[in-house]
């Protein structure tokens, strides 16, 4: 997620505020937030060997805060686009600032993470987190200590094998020459990421929900199956059948909380198995359901975590087969359920929460982030026209609402 520095890779997670708010009370409420996240006080630093590691900064600046006058409803959009690509100062800066759209009494609030620091779990506490001080300025958040090495996060048989040491080594040193001999395509050069955001009424969520539960599956299931199809009528024989779905890692290590910061995620693979493309909407969903619990439950987090300690030898490698290669893959879909975030606070109301987003530098960006608030499932899907053109998105995106209104109706 740092990318070694080459290039950005930027979250932005945007709420839409009903209310008067002041500079004072914005710069006073991330204060709070770098006062309680080690992360927010870190820079980026290369050993000698070109390894990158956080450093905790002790005279680190604030968080800055860059103040527009807000003149259309979908500004936010475009503002956000802009945001993935311009780089932090990771040396002697935060690696966070907000975007504040300011018109008389609404505001777009628009929160700037550099990935390496945050996941989606850790944008959405940050951006609760930032709202509850900017309502209450009393609030304290409580400071923790950050992990400073994996011994902290593991059990000790873990740290000690010296057969999984072996092969987490074994394995760097076999990705690193086949990450050579597949990194001969040309990069996505063209910057031309764009960002598509949409949402189902709440009416039509809720029946989303009930019927999914009526046919034991799950809304995130639901919505693999129907992009999935999506993709394969739009793009035929580019289509690859499978989306790539992180899961948050604080359900394998208790030790990170929900709000500490934290930017690692486990993945699952999924897809329609070809036997079972001719069944209906629901057994397909069914299907790929059973498959993802029984992949998530598979998941060995430790053993994860001790191996990737043995990759940082081969990121560079792995950055370029990002930055080159299509990939297995038609989209990164990541269903964030419901916002742990209030509507109504003393001082203001929260209009909107608009699904995280980011733009992967990889030649394969196509990312679908979803999540739900005030009853209203929301989609941010963002890609680079170099490698998708918008128009073809915005089919894909057609046909998937199109086959799970009709599913759902």
């Amino acid at each position: 997620m740092y990318a070694d520095g080459q290039v950005s890779v930027n979250c932005t997670f945007t709420a839409t505020i009903k209310g008067a708010l002041t500079g004072e009370q914005i710069s006073a409420a991330l204060l709070k937030l770098q006062t309680k996240h080690p992360l927010l006080r870190a820079n980026i630093k290369h050993d000698n060997k070109g390894f990158p590691s956080f450093v905790m900064n002790p005279d680190m600046p604030a968080i800055p805060v860059c103040v527009l006058e807000r003149y259309a409803e979908d500004q936010w959009e475009k503002v956000s686009v802009a945001e993935w690509i311009k780089p932090f100062d990771a040396g002697s800066g935060p690696l966070a600032r907000l975007v504040w759209l300011r018109s008389e009494n609404t505001s777009d609030l628009i929160f700037v993470c550099a990935h390496c620091i945050c996941d989606g779990t850790t944008i959405v506490t940050l951006m609760r987190e930032f709202l509850q001080s900017l309502d209450e300025p009393e609030t304290r958040l409580t400071a923790y200590q950050s992990f400073t090495d994996i011994q902290e996060l593991l059990p000790d048989s873990y740290t000690q094998k010296g057969g999984l040491k072996f092969k987490a080594a074994f394995f760097s040193t076999l990705a690193k020459g086949l990450f050579f001999i597949t990194n001969r395509k040309p990069r996505l050069e063209a910057e031309s990421f764009y960002f598509l955001n949409w949402n189902f009424p709440s009416g039509l969520s809720s029946t989303l929900v009930k019927k999914c539960k009526a046919e034991n599956t799950s809304v995130h299931a639901v919505l693999c199956a129907a992009f999935l199809q999506a993709f394969a009528f739009e793009m035929g024989n580019g289509a690859k059948n499978k989306v790539i779905s992180p899961v948050d890692i604080r359900r394998y290590i208790p030790d990170i909380k929900k709000d500490t910061m934290f930017a690692f995620a486990p993945i699952v693979e999924l897809s329609i198995p070809k036997k079972e493309r001719d069944n209906d909407f629901w057994t397909i969903s069914r299907s790929i359901k059973n498959d993802l619990v029984d992949k998530a439950n598979k998941i060995n987090m430790p053993e994860i975590i001790v191996m990737s300690e043995f990759f940082h030898s081969t990121a560079r490698q792995m950055i370029g087969h990002l930055r080159s290669t299509k990939g297995s893959h038609d989209v990164t879909l990541s269903n964030m359920g419901v916002l742990d975030i209030p509507t109504t606070y003393q001082t203001f109301s929260v209009e909107a929460l608009h699904s995280p987003a980011v733009g992967f530098p990889w030649r394969n960006p196509n990312t679908l982030v979803v999540s739900t608030f005030q009853g209203k499932i929301d989609f941010s899907f963002c890609s680079n026209g170099a490698f998708l053109p918008v128009d073809k998105a915005r089919d894909i995106r057609k046909r998937a609402v199109a086959i799970l209104s009709e599913e759902i109706g």
